[in-house]
């Protein structure tokens, strides 16, 4: 640990020198690319990285790339490890930013500006550095225009940055490859379970026929036909929303996915509660125990020959389908109490619901829990950003 201006708070063992200052433009050298337009992508030919998030997503090192063109006669192909920075596009936010080509053979649109770090300089550090930190916002304030902003390289030369020997250079670099590519991982197997939930929910759960597509083994009778007022009760709550109060000790259920806080409780009860407006079939909160209720969330609860958790799942399957077909259209999408009383669902027996309540209840917690380890591979990202760089 060092807390010299010259050096950052923390660092692997073994390196204590200052870093040095200076000036991309003493460091590297720049070019542009070949120009290139979306109208020129075709489904196969040579791989091309294009201008802006639109076409490219900017990694840190990108190895792969999936738009491609038929090459143009003196376009600019990648040797490898040239590190990119974008030209242009919608905010400074979205061209201050900088990613590693580590292939060789990639067209490099014209929108493009190429930097080549001399072999002093890592370039996985120098795309993370001037993506990060002091560089970043020194970018993003150069970056000029107003319904489209631009970045060039004679503005890239006059970034300062602060850099290791290329030993150290390294060793940060690689502990961030590894970071990025365990978030990688953890964000595709969330995708992964989400779309297992979501194909499960369109299979497990009957239509008009009264026989869903999958069951679980030894459960064969048709479903019964009923409406959702004939087994719960449904009504709202009363509260504004700006009765809600920081830390207050029962959870605020509002119009949205957030839920605030009160001191005070209107209900206790085992619910599922949906909000009226707004994004309509698309939250629902289950919950058991005492709290309060905005007086546009509407609370399902007393349930009457059906599972809570069954239910749930017959909500997020096919209410949202179900409300927008009798929405009335307002200036925001808004539920109306009939179309909860009203609504023709299916129900097996209850030994079934209870299987299919559960099991869904059992993949929404392993969802949340990649939900909860990715949001924490982030924050220890974002802190080893701050603490590694100066």
């Amino acid at each position: 640990m060092k807390d010299e201006k010259n050096a950052p708070k923390l660092r692997f063992k073994g390196f204590t020198d200052d870093w040095e200052q200076c000036k991309l433009g003493d460091v590297a050298n720049f070019s542009k690319g070949t120009g290139y337009s979306k109208s020129d992508l075709k489904g196969t030919g040579s791989p091309i990285i294009l201008y802006g998030r639109l076409y490219t997503k900017y990694e840190t090192i990108i190895r792969n790339v999936d738009t491609f063109v038929v090459p143009k006669s003196g376009s600019v192909f990648s040797k490898g490890g040239e590190v990119i920075v974008p030209g242009s596009g919608e905010t400074a936010e979205d061209i201050s930013i900088a990613s590693v080509v580590e292939p060789a053979g990639i067209l490099l649109g014209g929108d493009l500006n190429i930097i080549y770090p001399n072999s002093d300089l890592d370039p996985a550090f120098l795309a993370i550095t001037i993506s990060n930190g002091k560089p970043h916002f020194d970018m993003a304030r150069r970056a000029q225009g107003k319904s489209v902003v631009h970045l060039h390289n004679v503005d890239l030369k006059h970034i300062l940055l602060k850099t290791p020997n290329l030993s150290e250079q390294k060793r940060i670099s690689k502990i961030f490859e590894s970071l990025d590519h365990t978030i990688t991982l953890h964000e595709e197997k969330k995708r992964q379970l989400e779309r297992l939930k979501s194909a499960l929910l369109q299979k497990m759960f009957a239509d008009k026929s009264g026989y869903p597509a999958i069951r679980f083994e030894g459960f064969s009778d048709e479903w019964e036909h009923c409406k959702l007022g004939d087994v719960a009760d449904i009504t709202t709550g009363s509260r504004n929303h700006q009765d809600s109060v920081t830390d207050g000790k029962y959870p605020f259920f509002v119009r949205s996915d957030k839920v605030e806080r009160l001191n005070e409780y209107d209900f206790d009860t085992k619910a599922i509660l949906v909000p009226g407006d707004g994004r309509i079939g698309e939250i629902f909160h289950y919950y058991s125990g005492k709290f309060a209720l905005h007086q546009r969330v509407y609370k399902v609860d007393n349930f009457n020959g059906i599972n809570a958790l069954f239910l749930l799942g017959q909500f997020k399957y096919s209410f949202k389908k179900h409300a927008l077909r009798l929405n009335a259209q307002g200036t925001v999408p808004s539920l109306r109490l009939p179309m909860f009383t009203n609504w023709n669902i299916s129900i097996p027996n209850i030994t079934e619901q209870e299987r299919i309540g559960s099991f869904f209840r059992k993949l929404d917690r392993t969802i949340t829990l990649h939900d909860q380890k990715l949001n924490l591979l982030k924050l220890v990202k974002q802190s080893l950003l701050q603490n590694m760089f100066i």
